[in-house]
């Protein structure tokens, strides 16, 4: 009897579209529809019943749901989460706006700072102490607990963090104000800063402890929402939630820390990528993820997203560091900025075009989609220069309106600075492609990579679209775009594997390692680790990393070093400083004789065995699979798309993607056309499909 196939199915919600894409063993199916932001669970609904019908099967027989989503970093960008309240330690109610007092642009007197989450009414101090060792200084002041819940009463918060000094060594206190509160009001979610964030530096936990409350009733109700709707259509499977760190975590899981959902989405499509990569065996990527309503910047080196501890929300500068909300999550590291197809383009207060963050997303859209939207975006741009056909956008389901574009492009954009209508589109897709190679550059110096030798993976929607002029001006001459590129994220959520981080922040000195202690604190968190993956992951058989964080005594900030997975004992002592040091020369090229080493904070990831590789897209099967002698194929029509270079439009071949053999090559300026995106090859560049059926282009030497 043959085994049923795994059936399987990655959701993940955008700003502007929500993209499904379903595995039926080694089939995959994709689907593509708009956001319905006021409720985003109908709009998830309507695309799983169109993709299941396509695929000819029943929603009892989906195995595994994984869901990522922009819904909780969208709730901090826009400030549309919970009334939240802080109860914190006497004296320091002023830390999360305090930052850390210093300036990331030194001589600008109107740099702008995020606000924080909770304003001050509503942070609210209560009387005790305890120091950095965990004892306590100041015993907690029942009635200052009373007088603060009284005022959260009062005040009707839907949100509270609770965030005491030096709670990471000590918890008791957090948990018996947490408690407290619970007693007195029942329905509010509490988020404890020694749950959500056990580490030092007390403005990082204590953001991130609001960021958790912020976003909790937010998320909880949609989840809930989900999957009451999911059950009621006949999904009878889990549903897993993507985390910012790349793993796949429960529901439940999920609702207690929704601020790891933060980067839940883009995660996604940084695992898509890391598997390309692996796929073609390229060890240095630049993975490019642009969508409706934002774009992504992610490196990934060995097939491996750069990770780090920290992340910045919505900053506001530039994308300089230091200028957005901070989170102490475990994250794939990536750089976002408010540069999408959505994108709203005008003209600033100096005459300049100007392009996002404000995006006019999915309701009402960008002017052509005839859905209400009155000012120009980056797509009615593409679509003003010959770039997207209207007829065939989204496999011709919904018909654009070319005419309204470039009319809203003209009196918002050309009137105002006497262009002609497809010079002003012109400007509007180079300011915006000058936003994102200028993002990838400041990440890229905050990483200390090269650019250059990177290849660039692009996917989303409209990255295909901007991919080759972003690789221009960034000198990279290589650009792959993969199969099913408009819904790589979603594709990447299949890949990830259910996987729990968990830190603690213990002071250890090397000089004083402490063997016996450091085995019963990492059992102890691989033992909480594991009960949040055998959730999702009942039977596999779970691997185990094991890091810490250190520095040399009286440093400001540690390095990630990698520990063995095994049971310590004294002699070991050698052996970490060994693994320090031999981190430390990477990164800084000698380590510092005679100089006390010290552990922070240790680090335990629990994960199951993730998903197979990226199958050969049907089309390529189909045709032989790995066949790629080379041809020249037939285009399918010809259309005026703008040229920059000659600055007027000329008549370029249009290529009709699914049409296209491992083999087939095209001379830019072209376009590779296909259902829910359209790639185009600048004159600079040539396009070849390789054997498994993705598009690969090269610049030209000369």
């Amino acid at each position: 009897m043959t085994a049923s196939p795994a059936i399987r199915l990655g959701v993940d919600i955008g700003g502007t579209f929500t993209d499904v894409a379903l595995e039926v063993g080694d089939r995959r199916y994709t689907a593509k529809g708009l956001t319905t932001s006021r409720a985003p669970e109908e709009g998830v609904l309507a695309i799983l019943r169109a993709v299941i019908a396509e695929a000819g099967i029943e929603p009892g027989a989906v195995r595994l749901i994984i869901h990522g989503t922009t819904l909780a970093t969208n709730a901090l960008i826009e400030r549309k989460g919970a009334k939240t309240a802080l109860l914190t330690t006497e004296g320091f109610r002023d830390v999360v706006e305090i930052r850390h007092e210093n300036r990331f642009e030194q001589y600008d007197l109107n740099i702008d700072l995020p606000p924080p989450l909770v304003p001050r009414r509503l942070r609210l101090p209560v009387r005790e102490r305890i120091d950095a060792q965990g004892d306590v200084l100041l015993p907690l002041d029942e009635a200052s607990i009373g007088r603060a819940i009284e005022t959260l009463a009062g005040q009707q918060v839907e949100a509270v963090a609770v965030g005491l000094l030096h709670s990471f060594t000590n918890p008791d206190h957090e948990r018996r104000v947490g408690e407290a509160i619970a007693r007195r009001l029942p329905d509010v979610p509490v988020t404890l800063s020694s749950d959500v964030s056990p580490e030092m530096r007390e403005y990082e936990r204590f953001n991130t402890a609001c960021a958790n409350a912020y976003l909790q009733p937010l998320i909880g109700s949609y989840l809930g929402r989900l999957e009451r709707e999911l059950a009621r259509a006949g999904f009878r499977c889990p549903m897993l939630l993507m985390t910012s760190g790349g793993g796949i975590t429960t529901t439940a899981t999920a609702i207690r820390f929704p601020v790891r959902l933060v980067e839940s989405g883009p995660a996604g499509g940084a695992i898509f990528a890391a598997c390309i990569a692996r796929q073609h065996g390229l060890d240095q990527v630049v993975s490019f993820d642009m969508g409706g309503t934002t774009a992504k910047i992610c490196f990934i080196d060995e097939a491996r997203p750069q990770t780090a501890r920290a992340f910045e929300v919505a900053r506001m500068y530039r994308f300089v560091k230091g200028s957005g909300l901070p989170l102490r999550i475990p994250v794939i590291e990536m750089v976002e900025i408010g540069a999408g197809g959505g994108s709203i383009a005008s003209v600033d207060a100096l005459g300049r075009i100007a392009v996002g963050p404000h995006s006019a997303g999915s309701e009402p859209g960008p002017v052509c989609y005839r859905r209400g939207g009155s000012e120009p975006t980056v797509t009615d741009a593409d679509v003003a220069l010959g770039r997207i056909d209207p007829a065939t956008f989204s496999g011709g389901k919904m018909m654009l309106d070319k005419m309204g574009a470039e009319r809203a492009i003209a009196t918002h954009i050309g009137g105002k600075l006497s262009l002609s209508g497809e010079h002003a589109a012109l400007g509007i897709s180079e300011v915006v492609d000058e936003n994102m190679a200028n993002a990838a550059r400041v990440h890229a110096i905050e990483s200390g990579k090269d650019l250059r030798p990177r290849t660039l993976i692009a996917f989303g929607g409209a990255a295909p679209l901007h991919a080759a002029r972003v690789a221009e001006k960034l000198g990279i001459g290589r650009v792959l775009i993969p199969a099913n590129a408009s819904v790589g994220s979603a594709v990447g959520l299949l890949r990830a594997p259910v996987a729990y981080e968990i830190v603690r922040g213990r002071l250890m000195r090397l000089s004083a390692f402490d063997a016996a202690a450091a085995n019963r604190l990492l059992a102890e968190m691989r033992a909480e680790a594991e009960v949040i993956v055998r959730q999702g992951a009942p039977v596999a058989e779970l691997s185990e990393q094991r890091s810490a964080f250190m520095r040399y005594r009286g440093q400001g900030h540690e390095i990630a070093v990698q520990l063995p997975v095994r049971d310590f004992i004294a002699a070991d002592r050698a052996v970490i400083r060994d693994l320090f040091e031999e981190a430390y020369r990477r990164l800084y090229s000698r380590p510092i004789p005679g100089v006390e080493i010290e552990i922070l904070s240790w680090v335990v990831s629990v994960s199951a065995p993730a998903e197979g590789e990226l199958a050969v897209p049907m089309s390529s099967a189909r045709r032989g699979g790995f066949e790629t002698r080379p041809y020249e194929p037939t285009a399918k029509s010809h259309r005026p798309v703008f040229d920059p270079a000659a600055g007027e439009f000329l008549e370029v071949p249009i290529y009709w993607r699914p049409d296209l053999a491992p083999g087939a090559r095209i001379s830019g300026p072209a376009v590779i056309a296909e259902n829910d995106t359209s790639t185009v090859v600048s004159p600079l560049f040539d396009a070849h499909i390789d054997k498994f059926g993705y598009i690969e282009l090269i610049r030209r030497e000369s």
